[in-house]
């Protein structure tokens, strides 16, 4: 089966192939910190932030835009570029809520991380009910300037799963906030491994957000950090962890119900191997990676193959 966004092996539409054709060439986010804190650690909505957060790793925390920037940078100038060749970069306000503080404080964040050298877009990552009517406005007026996505962590659809992992929004509300965004490039954020998701369920929340039809996705795998709430309740009670064979075929399933025009923009996690406490597969992320590629090959299948069924 020929699968039409690709000019790979890749059976699914790959950030990276996308980012070639949107921009002429080899692109990269740089995850930056912005300071951002969120309604489900300060209290507004509820205190801890998800049960998963690991809220101790913030090595940029309080470091100017430019100089986090450029600490990134440097490495994959050697990497991926040499001279003569044109450097491309989207800034990404990775860490917490990147939309949860007063809209002029993110309007000079927002045009601070534009003014980074070689910067072609931008990405926010943030929570659906993060989304006044000011930063609405803002993130319109930013989209207007340059190619912005923001991304909308939403996990999974299962009312059930969001309370027991301490999310503090239910569906209803992220639909409400995905729509505010019509018109800008959104990407949805789930995670796979959840306690008490079986693969059913998993298979769900993926038919559920095809429906949105987002120009982008990152499917991620649950993993147990040190320090986290959920690493406490896995070391009282431990609850099953997908082995990787239990993943791969999940996420193909997944991808095969996914719009064949949906962009997936993560296909695994990875914690820092210092703090990571389970899945220890996870750490393998290329082999991750060439397990679903294979799986795809095996079945003749690719993303999109079930979309509509």
């Amino acid at each position: 089966m020929k699968y039409q966004y690709s000019d790979t092996n890749k059976r699914y539409y790959t950030y990276d192939y996308f980012l070639k054709k949107t921009f002429g060439g080899k692109t990269i986010k740089i995850p930056l910190d912005g300071g951002f804190t969120c309604p489900n650690i300060d209290g507004s909505r509820g205190r801890g932030g998800c049960t998963y957060c690991s809220k101790e790793c913030l090595p940029y925390r309080g470091r100017p835009l430019a100089e986090q920037f450029e600490e990134a940078r440097r490495p994959l100038m050697k990497k991926w570029w040499r001279d003569g060749m044109t450097e491309r970069y989207i800034p990404y306000f990775q860490v917490f809520s990147g939309t949860y503080a007063d809209v002029e404080k993110l309007r000079a964040l927002y045009y601070g991380a534009l003014a980074l050298p070689h910067t072609v877009g931008l990405s926010v990552a943030t929570r659906a009910d993060c989304l006044n009517g000011e930063v609405v406005s803002l993130l319109r007026e930013i989209s207007e300037k340059t190619f912005l996505t923001v991304e909308l962590g939403l996990q999974t659809v299962h009312e059930e799963t969001a309370e027991r992992i301490n999310r503090c929004h239910t569906y209803r509300e992220f639909l409400d906030g995905y729509e505010k965004l019509e018109g800008i490039n959104r990407c949805i954020h789930i995670i796979n491994g959840l306690p008490g998701e079986d693969r059913d369920m998993m298979i769900e929340t993926a038919r559920e957000i095809a429906l949105l039809r987002p120009h982008a996705v990152k499917i991620h795998m649950l993993y147990l950090e040190k320090g986290t709430e959920m690493a406490r309740q896995y070391q009282e009670k431990p609850f099953p962890i997908l082995t990787l064979d239990e993943y791969v075929s999940t996420v193909v399933e997944q991808l095969e119900y996914l719009p064949p025009d949906t962009v997936i923009g993560r296909l695994t996690g990875d914690g820092r191997k210092d703090r990571l406490i389970a899945p220890l597969w996870t750490e393998k992320k290329f082999c991750v990676l060439n397990e679903i590629d294979k799986l795809f090959a095996s079945k003749d299948s690719c993303q999109g193959a079930k979309y509509g069924n």
